[in-house]
This record gives structure tokens, C-alpha cells and sequence, in this order.
């Protein structure tokens, strides 16, 4: 039974790293480019962790919490590198395209800074 959970977080997470890959290649802007493979990913690589601990604790007999320790030090890196560098692209006036939602946040942070607006 642990044999098809286990087959199940991995093909589970396999999937979500191929969704944020694909995001990566296929999404119009940086914005959205770094959204797709932050949460995608995340959830991938937290479903195969998850799948590695029930195994080799399965499997060995005893509790292993490397991939526990990894798992939530990627769930709370993750997050904030993704916000640092969002940040640093907004004040950096990269390019937007048109459908996304903080085009004023970015002109607010052009006018604060006395540039012209971002394209």
C-alpha cells in the first residue's frame, strides 16, 4: 500500500515541476514567469520529498527527517526569493504586458522615483 502512495506524491510532484517548466518556457513576461515555476515547483519537489520520507521510513524502519528539514526549508525560501526578485524587477521597470494587475503599483514606484512611466 506505502508502494502506491509513495508512487502516487512522486508522479504527484513530477507533474507540478512539468507544469512550472512549462509555465517557465511558455508565460509572456517575467512577472508571470517566476510565478509559474515558484508555486508549481514548490509543490513538486515538496510532493517527491514527501514520498522519499514515507519510503526510506517504510523501507529502513525508522524516521528519517532530512527530507522533512529540506521539504520546509524550501517551503519558506521559496516564497521570499520569489517576492525579492519580483521586487527587484518592479523597481528595475521590467516590461509588463498589459493584462497584469499592478501596472499602478509600478507607475506609482516610477512617479516615487522620478522616472518616466514604464512601458
Amino acid at each position: 500500500m506505502t508502494d502506491y502512495l509513495v508512487a502516487l506524491l512522486v508522479l504527484i510532484g513530477a507533474s507540478f515541476m512539468l507544469i512550472g517548466s512549462w509555465g517557465l518556457v511558455k508565460l509572456p513576461d517575467f512577472f508571470t514567469r517566476l510565478h509559474a515555476p515558484t508555486k508549481a515547483s514548490t509543490l513538486g519537489i515538496g510532493a517527491t520529498l514527501i514520498g522519499s520520507l514515507i519510503w526510506f521510513s517504510v523501507q529502513q524502519g525508522s524516521v528519517h527527517i532530512h527530507e522533512l528539514v529540506i521539504s520546509i526549508f524550501l517551503f519558506l525560501t521559496a516564497p521570499v526569493s520569489a517576492y525579492m526578485m519580483g521586487k527587484a524587477a518592479l523597481h528595475r521597470h521590467r516590461p509588463m504586458i498589459t493584462g497584469t494587475k499592478n501596472v499602478k503599483l509600478a507607475e506609482k514606484a516610477a512617479r516615487r522615483e522620478g522616472l518616466k512611466k514604464p512601458d
